[in-house]
């Protein structure tokens, strides 16, 4: 039977959780995942995962964090004064906002907390420092 490596294209359905059995994302109810092993399109865990099964095979895999987002990093927390926010802009905990890198580079940060004309802004991916276990069934290598 026919195996997935790299360079080969995929597709397929996979369910994500954490730790304690919530989902984070999840391809049921969309068309299956399709990407390109190798190519870095999605995690390496995930893709590393998928090489060597066959179509219809399913597997469970837990992805440590350091082969899904990465270690948490503190240095990626910024407090700022609530002042330095555009004045137009109605800061919530949980929102997505962007900041610019002094490179330029737009980076994505969320309002962790908003305390005494003080706004957290975390940098760090959702998901970073945290393992991962994914369900996933290979739909077929084209």
């Amino acid at each position: 039977m026919v195996q997935a490596k790299l360079g080969d294209t995929v597709k397929v359905n996979y369910t994500g959780k954490l730790q304690d059995g919530t989902v984070f994302d999840s391809s049921v109810n969309r068309d299956p995942l399709q990407f390109s092993l190798g190519q870095g399109q999605v995690i390496a865990g995930f893709e590393e995962a998928i090489v060597g099964m066959s179509p219809g095979d399913n597997k469970s895999v837990t992805i440590p964090s350091e082969q899904a987002y990465g270690p948490y990093q503190d240095e990626l927390v910024i407090v700022v004064d609530e002042k330095q926010m555009p004045s137009d802009l109605s800061v919530e905990v949980g929102q997505q906002l962007q900041m610019r890198h002094s490179s330029g580079q737009a980076v994505p940060v969320m309002v962790t907390n908003i305390a005494e004309d003080k706004v957290t802004l975390d940098a760090n991916h959702p998901l970073a420092g945290k393992d991962l276990t994914f369900d996933i069934e290979l739909v077929n290598i084209q």
